[in-house]
């Protein structure tokens, strides 16, 4: 293989890395790029481990941009979302659970570090020796960052439990409830700690806020679809789970949303509405 054909056969897992870590297709396709042009400038050393020398250089080209990235995040208007990835992913089923906008949503909490590390062992299996050599620490610490990044998000971590089968019967009751402004049919879909979670990045009508609660949650999905009668909504996979995606008599998105099930119930509802991220 040539020295691209190389890189090309790695280039969706570096994608699939950077993504995870950035949050942004925009950003995770700036990381690989840059990672193809150091790939260009790799040894002969590095070439005979090509898969270990392009998954350390994405990973630390993503924590060096995460890190500018949090600091802008700091002054966003409202709450950020991580950008919608329309369609099915591209890559193993396994690992399609880590890419729901639940799990990104939750990884914000943490470091990049603790991000990195948390993904390179948990979600694409490197061992700890491995984790280490990439974020530059002693495998010891390795471990304790690791421990830490999954303190840091086991309570708010999606479960997964359902099937696809059920995930998509709940989104299309959830629809129809709004639709119709059923307000005590969403009550019977929603969990008592409900959160709403809307971004519009300041471009666009949305909640600055989580909303939180059943009863508020309720009546604020059923006011978004009042405000929305030009609007066509139509089911779609965004980031590989069963959503709804809302276009314009022009065909442009408005809105792209997920819901997070636990036990049954919704218990996180994720509105992406800065038409920045429903381009891709």
């Amino acid at each position: 293989m040539t020295h691209d054909e190389i890189f090309a056969a790695h280039k969706p897992l570096l994608f699939s890395i950077a993504y995870r870590m950035l949050g942004s297709v925009m950003d995770a396709e700036d990381a690989v790029q840059e990672c193809y042009l150091r790939w260009q400038r790799a040894t002969a050393e590095d070439v005979r481990a090509p898969k270990a020398y392009l998954a350390a250089a994405v990973t630390r080209l993503s924590i060096d941009r995460l890190r500018q990235a949090q600091t802008q995040r700091e002054v966003y208007v409202g709450t950020w979302l991580p950008e919608p990835v329309f369609g099915a992913p591209a890559e193993a089923s396994e690992l399609a659970d880590s890419l729901s906008l639940a799990f990104l949503t939750v990884l914000e909490s943490l470091s990049p570090v603790e991000r990195a590390a948390l993904l390179l062992h948990d979600v694409f299996d490197y061992d700890y020796a491995e984790v280490a050599q990439i974020i530059g620490k002693s495998e010891a610490n390795a471990r304790q960052i690791l421990s830490r990044a999954r303190r840091a998000v086991a309570e708010r971590r999606p479960r997964f439990d359902v099937t696809a089968e059920q995930h998509t019967a709940m989104l299309s009751r959830f629809a129809q409830a709004c639709l119709d402004g059923d307000l005590d049919g969403l009550l019977d879909l929603l969990a008592e700690d409900v959160v709403a979670y809307s971004d519009g990045g300041g471009k666009v009508a949305a909640a600055t806020r989580p909303v939180r609660g059943a009863s508020a949650v309720a009546r604020f999905l059923i006011g978004i679809m009042r405000k929305g009668t030009d609007l066509h909504y139509e089911p779609a996979l965004i980031n590989g789970q069963p959503g709804i995606v809302s276009l314009s008599p022009d065909g442009q998105r408005r809105l792209a949303l997920v819901l997070d099930l636990a036990d049954g119930r919704i218990r996180g509802i994720y509105n992406v509405r800065n038409p920045e991220k429903l381009q891709n």
